[in-house]
């Protein structure tokens, strides 16, 4: 798995469960889904993202899709 894939993946996770956890638990969870949201969008400008840092100082390979 490359970095690329196990951000979309993780980003997609934190997403759905935020918005269950919003829907059934307490509606402030969907201020984590916001600040997942901002982190990407921040992230296409500045081409800097903390789970890429984490996941490439993991182990997981860098590659395209």
């Amino acid at each position: 798995m490359t970095v690329v894939r196990a951000l979309r993946m993780i980003g997609g996770a934190f997403v759905f469960a935020s918005v269950l956890l919003g829907m059934f638990v307490h509606p402030n969870f969907y201020w984590f889904t916001a600040f997942v949201g901002l982190n990407l969008f921040q992230s296409g400008f500045t081409r800097l993202c903390p789970l890429d840092i984490i996941l490439r100082k993991a182990g997981v390979q860098s590659g395209s899709l």
